[in-house]
């Protein structure tokens, strides 16, 4: 996914489209709702914040992305899961 952000980044910039990327860790969605406790804790345990994101906190990122605030953030990954990745 980020090599095609990269690459479409480089095609579309020419004509003003901005292409960026935004990588989520666990967020509290449907998809972990529906889980056991059991499968949601063993998730939480590995999170150094030691709990789920929240939609919103996905949405603030794709909100400034999308704005004119980041009309010079072109090709790049937005990393958020709270350390995960470390």
């Amino acid at each position: 996914m980020i090599s095609l952000t990269k690459t479409l980044s480089g095609e579309l910039i020419s004509r003003g489209i901005r292409v960026n990327a935004v990588s989520a860790g666990p967020i509290m969605t449907p998809v972990h709702s529906g889980r056991s406790e059991e499968e949601r804790a063993a998730l939480i345990k590995q999170s150094p914040a030691g709990r789920f994101g929240q939609p919103s906190e996905i949405a603030n990122a794709v909100v400034f992305l999308a704005s004119d605030e980041a009309a010079f953030t072109v090709g790049t990954e937005v990393l958020i899961d709270v350390g995960m990745s470390l």
